[in-house]
């Protein structure tokens, strides 16, 4: 019974270092900018001019290099919440990753979808705004200064 569960173990380990390099093709549409401001499934909140994405199933975190199908244009993204909730759709983007694929006007883009290992560096495209614990929060203590 050990064995089958290490093997079990080795296999699911051997399937989601594959599933790094892996490439899936789809349809990409944007989040609406009523949603500027909403708390996401993962906590954070949504800013439009982050470099984030919605996907069903990948964990929250996870660093997504995404390429336009119809000009080559590229962007690294992070998955903070989930949806789309449409079969049809593959990935919601924040208002700035579609804005570099440049298919705001159309509103949605047939897309190429990598996931990146997790030491890649994203220093080119910013992840957008610091994580609400690293700024700084007004003193709610009562005291004046």
């Amino acid at each position: 019974m050990k064995n089958r569960i290490r093997l079990f173990i080795a296999g699911l380990l051997a399937c989601l270092s594959l599933s790094a390099q892996e490439t899936r093709q789809g349809i990409a549409s944007y989040y609406h900018d009523r949603f500027h401001g909403r708390r996401t499934s993962s906590g954070s909140i949504y800013h439009r001019d982050s470099m984030t994405c919605a996907h069903r199933t990948l964990p929250f975190g996870t660093r997504l290099k995404v390429r336009s199908l119809r000009n080559n244009k590229e962007v690294i993204v992070r998955v903070t919440d989930r949806g789309p909730f449409t079969k049809r759709f593959m990935i919601d983007l924040s208002h700035a990753a579609a804005e570099a694929l440049d298919f705001i006007r159309a509103g949605i883009c047939k897309v190429e979808i990598t996931i990146l290992p997790e030491n890649a560096t994203a220093a080119q495209t910013p992840v957008g705004p610091l994580p609400e614990d690293s700024q700084q929060k007004p003193d709610t203590t009562g005291s004046e200064p």
